[in-house]
């Protein structure tokens, strides 16, 4: 590492305390720890959360998915495409999940159903996700140690300790500090500006890959692969184990059954100013992604490249030897890629992409531990105490349970032995929650005949499955028929018949959507409480063309029209390609040559230019949002009822603060 590299590896660091030292004053009450005062825009939204997948853990997870698979997964996700893009533009379950002005998921599960399904939930989710976001710290942290050149112990008299312990407990320390100053609302202000520059940095190490690599060499290791098993032909990849057609199948079902259902990132769901501002931040959230994916595309396709192309063999032959010496499969398959690219990339481009990992390090770690922390207090606590919280009381207590869960992800991953791919096991925590969850979340939501023991009767049989499967995976390992994303499927089958067959069997009488979404008669509720008056979408008469079809309704701008029109219309033209393409194929297989091309405009080409109109796009708004969100917070008005309690089947606020106060 050159003297460069250390100065941009220390940006990050300085940001992060810097802002949140600043930050931290506009942080007045319960509303502005948990979701920020509800007050931030589209961009705001859709930069900040973005923010969440540019760390190394998530770099790591998807280096791992390309290089088994290579280009032929993107070929095959375009099959969804129809369906996730209309579940984006309409707001499926998000915007009606704002409208309830539930803080937590949970919270939104008392009013839907009953206190005690709200604790339960509250504590399931919690085991899940802290099992889920144990893993990541010491996955980024080994990372940043391989891709560093760190030696893998650290010897102290009388034993040695890993290295990636010793920088997984500095990276905590800091992420922690962030997160306790203001909450989610230093959090998103962090996320926010660290967005903003990993998308100009993003341009800086596209430009030196280019430079680096040429095509003709990329080319010529990815498609150097048995039959079967193609890198860039996805009719030939059909025998690639676990990373298939069938786990992206799978993964777009559970996906939409599971929209809003898993909380690590649940202060997103409840801090955009209004409910279409929470649309628009995911329409957007789609747009900014298009520009991400080059460059970890990109960076993978790269490293291949570098480990297995013979132009590059003798500087190849130490990362071989340095993965070589990892004991652990699992951890060496993960850690191929961030030692080949400690070795390819030039002093200043290391340091950038030192920089844009560590940011994401901080920015995603801060916002797992303020979801599992707070989801502790409001979903576990908050039901269980007779009185509500005195204010300040209620902030230290969310601050310390944050602290407890940075406690336990430390233990988890300094102690814990992975034995499955990183999405495998993401997927399957995932499913112990969200395998029952999903069906509670819709049914409440849009059905209002879905009942309390249709929930309990779904929520339990899911997690029970996708609990069952993961200890028969950990004991059995390979011989157990189903992988991770199996088990989830199975699970999330059979909670929804439940949570239909128990609920119809169960119904006396339908549940009053309206009062919990704060519609018709009861939307004067919301807006005497701070909130912004919306165009409620029309449910009683025929909606007819294109904009009704996919989700465009009256709140949409002209402005609001023309980006997610233009989300729609770009990701049709790309499934228009796959449908043709798919067709073709099979009446007359392309040649190698050709999906060679093909991948080099679609996968390399477009994606590049996509990451520069991004950056400019983004950073624009990004920084309006910003403004915005300063102005609001000087003048916002302090609620200190909005603290997720439930009165009956209404917050506290709306019930006009009926709950016995602490005295």
């Amino acid at each position: 590492m050159h003297l460069l590299d250390w100065l941009l590896f220390a940006l990050p660091v300085v940001l992060v305390l810097g802002i949140a030292i600043a930050a931290q004053r506009y942080m007045k009450s319960v509303a502005d720890f948990m979701s920020g005062g509800r007050l931030a825009g589209p961009y705001l939204l859709a930069v900040a959360s973005g923010e969440m997948q540019a760390g190394a853990v998530v770099f790591a997870a998807m280096f791992e998915l390309i290089s088994k698979s290579g280009f032929t997964l993107t070929w095959w996700w375009m099959i969804g495409t129809p369906i996730s893009i209309i579940v984006t533009i309409s707001g499926f379950v998000f915007y009606r999940f704002r409208e309830t002005r539930a803080l937590t998921l949970a919270q939104f599960f008392e009013l839907r159903y009953s206190k005690r399904f709200r604790l339960f939930t509250g504590m399931l989710g919690f085991l899940a996700g802290i099992m889920n976001f144990g893993i990541i710290p010491a996955i980024g942290a080994r990372f940043m140690v391989y891709f560093l050149g760190l030696p893998p112990e650290v010897h102290l008299p009388g034993f040695s300790l890993p290295t990636y312990v010793l920088i997984m407990g500095a990276f905590l320390g800091i992420t922690l500090f962030m997160t306790l100053t203001g909450g989610f609302l230093t959090v998103l202000i962090v996320n926010c500006v660290e967005g903003m520059i990993t998308q100009i940095f993003y341009l800086i190490i596209i430009g030196a890959l280019l430079v680096i690599f040429s095509w003709p060499e990329i080319n010529a290791v990815l498609i150097d692969r048995p039959a079967g098993q193609s890198l860039i032909n996805p009719f030939d990849s059909l025998s690639l184990k676990d990373f298939n057609i069938w786990y992206i199948v799978i993964s777009i079902f559970v996906g939409v059954y599971g929209t809003g259902a898993w909380q690590n990132a649940s202060a997103y769901k409840s801090a955009a100013i209004t409910p279409h501002a929470s649309v628009m931040g995911n329409i957007m959230g789609r747009w900014r992604d298009l520009g991400k994916n080059a460059v970890v595309t990109l960076l993978a396709v790269c490293a291949l490249t570098f480990l297995n192309h013979p132009d590059f063999a003798s500087q190849a032959a130490a990362a071989h030897a340095q993965s070589a010496a990892i004991e652990s499969a699992q951890v060496r398959g993960q850690m191929e890629v961030p030692i080949a690219m400690s070795h390819f990339l030039p002093w200043g481009i290391k340091g950038v992409l030192c920089a844009i990992l560590l940011m994401g390090i901080f920015g995603g770690d801060a916002t797992h531990l303020h979801s599992w922390g707070t989801i502790f207090v409001q979903d576990i606590l908050v039901p269980l105490r007779k009185k509500t919280f005195d204010p300040r009381k209620h902030l230290l207590t969310l601050r310390l349970s944050v602290l407890g869960v940075a406690i336990f992800a430390f233990l988890f991953g300094s102690l814990f032995q992975q034995t499955e791919y990183v999405f495998m096991w993401w997927a399957v925590t995932t499913a112990i929650y969200v395998g029952g969850a999903g069906a509670c979340i819709i049914g409440g939501l849009y059905w209002k005949k879905g009942t309390t023991a249709g929930a309990w009767a779904a929520l339990l049989s899911g997690s029970l499955l996708s609990g069952g499967g993961i200890l028969a995976r950990q004991f059995l390992g390979t011989a157990f028929l189903l992988n991770g994303t199996e088990i989830s499927l199975v699970a999330t089958l059979v909670a929804i018949c439940v949570y239909v067959i128990v609920s119809l069997l169960t119904c006396r009488e339908d549940f009053n959507l309206d009062r919990m979404l704060h519609r018709g008669k009861y939307a004067a509720a919301a807006e005497d409480l701070g909130e912004l008056p919306e165009k409620k979408p029309a449910t009683s008469r025929l909606q007819v063309g294109i904009g009704r079809v996919i989700g465009i309704t009256e709140n949409f701008s002209t402005t609001d029209k023309w980006i997610a029109g233009g989300l729609f219309g770009w990701s049709m033209l790309w499934f228009v390609i796959f449908v043709v393409g798919s067709i073709w194929n099979v009446i007359a297989p392309w040649p190698t040559s050709a999906w060679s091309g093909y991948w080099h405009i679609a996968g390399i080409g477009i994606p590049i230019f996509l990451s520069l109109v991004m950056a400019i796009w983004f950073t624009w708004g990004g920084l309006r949002d910003m403004r915005e969100l300063f102005r609001r917070l000087r003048v916002q008005k302090v609620n200190v009822l909005d603290n997720g309690t439930v009165v009956g089947d209404q917050n506290l606020d709306e019930a006009g603060g009926k709950a016995s106060p602490e005295k």
